[in-house]
C-alpha cells in the first residue's frame, strides 16, 4: 500500500462519497456488469455510489437482452473509479469517445478497472502501457499478440498496478471488486460484504486462474472441510501433514488435491489467510503488534512486518493508522 492509497483509504472512511461509474458496451457480459453493481451499491459501512454508465441510452447485453443505463459518458468521466465489465466480443474495438475518456481517466489519476475481457477496452485506450495485467485465460493470447506494450500475466486471478486494476474471467471480478473495498475502507467492511454475497472473503491476487482439469473421479471429496477446520486454528503451528491428516489422506494427494482447488499451496494459502487475520486484529483491537502476530499464526512482529512489506507495502501500524474508525 503507497502513502497514495493510505491517504485515500483514509479519506474513504471519513468523509466523502466515492463515484463509481461502471461503463457497460455493446455486448457487455451480463455477470461481469452485476458483479460492481452489487458489491458497490452504496451501504453504511462503504462510501460508494454506483451508477452504471455507457455511450447510449440502452446498451446490447451478451445474452439477448438490452441494458438501460443510468447515465452517459460524462457522468462517467465525474467519476473516481471507472469499471468496464468483459464484452462478448472481446476484439471489436470501443468507441474513440471510450477510448479517450478512459485514457484521461488515467492521465488525472482516476482509478481504472477492468473485469475479464474488458482489458482489451482499457489496452486499446493506452492505459495499460507499460504496466502489468490479466485477462481470462482464453484471450491472454490475444492480449499478448494485439498489445505487446501490455506486460501479461498469465496466471493470476487479478493484478493492482495502483490506479489501474485488471482481473481474470467472470468471478474473479469478485476478487477484485472486494479487494478494492478492502484497499479502501479495511478488511472487516469487506469480509462483512463477501458473506453477505457469499463468496470466499480473501483470495490473493497471485492464485491461479481456474483451468481444464479432469473431472474427479467418484468417491473424491472437497478439501473445504479442512480449510475449514485450519481457519479456526491459525494461530496454532499448523503444518502440510498435520492438514493431510484432518482430510485423511497422504501428503503428496493432500497437496496436489489443494493445488486444485485453491489455486496455491497449503503453506502460501495458510499465509494469506493469517495476514487477512492480522488486518482483522489491526483494524478491530488495541493489541500489540506482538500480540496480534502471535494470536494470527505468524509468530513474532518482525515476521509479521515481513509479511506485510512483502503482500501490502507497508507495515502493520502504518495499516492500523489508515483503517482505525
Amino acid at each position: 500500500m503507497t502513502a497514495a492509497t493510505a491517504t485515500r483509504a483514509t479519506r474513504a472512511t471519513t468523509a466523502a462519497v466515492h463515484r463509481v461509474a461502471v461503463l457497460a458496451l455493446d455486448g457487455v457480459t451480463p455477470l461481469d456488469v452485476a458483479i460492481p453493481l452489487q458489491i458497490f451499491s452504496p451501504r453504511p459501512e462503504t462510501p460508494y455510489r454506483v451508477s452504471l454508465c455507457g455511450p447510449a441510452d440502452r446498451v446490447a447485453g451478451a445474452a439477448g437482452f438490452a441494458l438501460l443505463v443510468d447515465g452517459g459518458l460524462d457522468e462517467a468521466r465525474a467519476a473516481d473509479t471507472v469499471v468496464v465489465p468483459g464484452a462478448e466480443a472481446h476484439l471489436r474495438r470501443a468507441p474513440d469517445a471510450v477510448l479517450e475518456l478512459l485514457a484521461e481517466a488515467r492521465d488525472r489519476g482516476r482509478r481504472v478497472v477492468s473485469i475479464c475481457t474488458g482489458a482489451f477496452t482499457l489496452a486499446a485506450a493506452g492505459v495499460l502501457d507499460g504496466l502489468r495485467a490479466t485477462t481470462h485465460w482464453q484471450y491472454i493470447a490475444d492480449l499478448e499478440r494485439e498489445f505487446p506494450r501490455v506486460r501479461t500475466e498469465r496466471d493470476v486471478l487479478y493484478v493492482d498496478e495502483g490506479d489501474v486494476l485488471t482481473s481474470a474471467g467472470v468471478c474473479c471480478g469478485i476478487d477484485l471488486c472486494l479487494h478494492i473495498v478492502r484497499r479502501d475502507v479495511g478488511a472487516v467492511a469487506a469480509n462483512r460484504l463477501a458473506r453477505s454475497i457469499v463468496a470466499a472473503p480473501h483470495r490473493d491476487g497471485g492464485q491461479a486462474q481456474f483451468v481444464p482439469a479432469p473431472v474427479p473421479q467418484a468417491g473424491d471429496t472437497s478439501l473445504a472441510g479442512t480449510r475449514a477446520w485450519a481457519l479456526e486454528r491459525l494461530g496454532e503451528p499448523l503444518t502440510v501433514r498435520e492438514l493431510a491428516r484432518h482430510a485423511g489422506m497422504s501428503e503428496r494427494s493432500f497437496m496436489r488435491r489443494f493445488a486444485e482447488e485453491a489455486g496455491t499451496t497449503p503453506l502460501q494459502w495458510l499465509v494469506t489467510a493469517r495476514l487477512g487475520r492480522a488486518r482483522e486484529l489491526l483494524e478491530t483491537t488495541d493489541h500489540s503488534v506482538d500480540r496480534v502476530a502471535d494470536d494470527c499464526g505468524l509468530g513474532t512482529a518482525a515476521n509479521l512486518r515481513l509479511h506485510f512489506r512483502r503482500a501490502l507495502n507497508t507495515t502493520p501500524t502504518a495499516y492500523r493508522r489508515a483503517f482505525t474508525r
